[in-house]
């Protein structure tokens, strides 16, 4: 984090219209206006997921991993935005659905960090296989993104990493291991196209001599698999000393071949980020009780065995 005497606004306080502009974003009812949630019952751990009809959702997505949580309330409710809280396994988690691709994800993710507490959030959803040793129902943990979508490069430029915690990746893919699931540790890219700018045909098959290169570039530099949130997510995350990460299921892979499986893997996906939460919670709960800031693996023939 910086250090306490650096202001990040400072160039804003000096912008002619800084006293036009409600600094912390819009308010209505003196809840923050987007997503209408009660800042006060926000877990420290977000769980964010998109309405994707590819992830065969029952329902809403955040009202169904709801369901799997101890006393769950919903705590928010807007046009764009659906926000549950409650506990899994005595962990305090928050889950959050909204509308698909970066700029809906900042929307949501602005808010949870300028309004409350939480710190960590996992993007939990669905992608498309990029590399073709991943197959349709193997999940993902991203350990880092591409960030080949236009939102965050109004934030930083293009060659600031979008880097997942790796107490995140640790923790989730102790929880992956634990629950016998087939996943992958990797690089995830995010764009904002969902045909053309994933070697997918739009309208009429109609395609550009470089959309034939898109997979094959990527799959040939070891990235995985491919969705639209996940540079959001990790990206504000780290930009604003939070910790992020991503969990997705694999539902197709157009270069091996492998076609698309509606819903393939995502109840594992929501598995393995909730379990996955309580490894975090447990390795929060000992770095506090050490008095440290950071985990480090303890000495031994299986350094992860620190996380119960």
């Amino acid at each position: 984090m910086p250090d306490a005497d650096w202001n990040p606004a400072e160039i804003y306080d000096t912008y002619r219209f800084a006293d036009n502009l409600p600094r912390r974003g819009l308010v209505v009812d003196g809840r923050p206006a987007l997503s209408g949630l009660d800042a006060e019952r926000v877990a420290r751990y977000v769980l964010i997921t998109v309405r994707d009809p590819l992830c065969a959702y029952d329902e809403d997505p955040a009202e169904q991993i709801a369901r799997r949580l101890e006393d769950p309330e919903r705590i928010g409710r807007s046009g764009m935005f659906t926000t549950c809280s409650g506990r899994y396994e005595g962990v305090p988690v928050t889950v959050v659905s909204g509308g698909s691709g970066s700029p809906e994800a900042e929307l949501i993710m602005h808010e949870l960090l300028e309004f409350t507490a939480a710190d960590t959030f996992i993007r939990v959803g669905g992608s498309g296989g990029i590399h073709p040793r991943v197959r349709p129902g193997d999940l993902v943990v991203t350990t880092g993104v591409v960030r080949d979508e236009g939102m965050t490069r109004a934030y930083v430029p293009a060659s600031y990493p979008a880097v997942a915690h790796y107490e995140v990746v640790l923790a989730m893919s102790r929880a992956a291991e634990e629950l016998g699931c087939a996943y992958h540790q990797g690089v995830t890219r995010s764009s904002d196209s969902d045909f053309v700018g994933v070697g997918r045909p739009g309208v009429g098959g109609y395609f550009q001599p470089w959309h034939r290169d898109i997979l094959e570039t990527w799959a040939r530099a070891g990235v995985l698999n491919g969705d639209r949130e996940s540079a959001a997510v990790v990206t504000l995350a780290a930009l604003f000393g939070r910790r992020g990460g991503s969990v997705c299921s694999v539902a197709d892979n157009v270069i091996a071949g492998r076609t698309f499986e509606a819903g393939a893997g995502h109840v594992a996906a929501i598995d393995v980020a909730l379990r996955g939460l309580v490894h975090l919670a447990r390795l929060d709960a000992d770095k506090a009780a050490a008095g440290r800031a950071h985990w480090l693996p303890a000495a031994g023939p299986d350094p992860a065995a620190e996380i119960r």
